[in-house]
């Protein structure tokens, strides 16, 4: 059970703050249950309750910040989504967002970014079912990067290609 003050990641919410822990105090609604009260860090003024005994939203601590630089280290190794079927890669992208599984992200982002660059040697423009998923990779990922390595969210795009450029720089030395 996660304590009030904690950070978690609750289902497409994202990263969210344990606020309150307690029944609900709304008739018709059992009281001998608890509930989390859960506040979006990156949705201002909403809040979420859910029970804490929920088995169908993903419910699961942030990851460390070692974890993070873990994971970014490993992100070009990372088998990338690669349906050709444009039906069949949404609901791999689909399936692979509701996962709320940071290395399903990076795959998400790292499977959209290719195929950008392929439609682009084309002469062709990203899909805009692309760039949606890329969007809401990005935005899962880097809001939960931001909280474990203390940056803002619209700082992490650039702390992760500074790392992998260290990383590649490193490897070729």
């Amino acid at each position: 059970m996660y304590q009030v003050g904690d950070y978690i990641i609750y289902g497409m919410n994202g990263v969210c703050k344990v606020e309150e822990i307690g029944p609900m105090n709304l008739s018709g609604i059992d009281s001998d249950k608890l509930y989390y009260t859960l506040s979006p860090l990156y949705t201002k003024g909403s809040r979420v309750f859910t029970p804490v005994d929920n088995q169908k939203v993903v419910m699961r601590p942030v990851i460390s910040k070692t974890d993070v630089c873990k994971l970014i280290d490993e992100m070009k190794d990372m088998e990338l989504i690669e349906e050709k079927d444009d039906k069949r890669r949404e609901a791999a992208y689909k399936e692979a967002l509701k996962s709320c599984d940071c290395k399903e992200w990076i795959r998400i982002i790292n499977s959209v970014k290719l195929r950008k660059e392929e439609r682009l040697s084309q002469g062709k423009k990203m899909s805009a079912c692309d760039e949606r998923y890329l969007k809401q990779a990005q935005d899962s990922l880097f809001g939960e990067f931001a909280l474990s390595l203390e940056l803002e969210k619209s700082e992490v795009e650039d702390y992760i290609e500074h790392r992998l450029s260290l990383k590649e720089m490193a490897s070729a030395s």
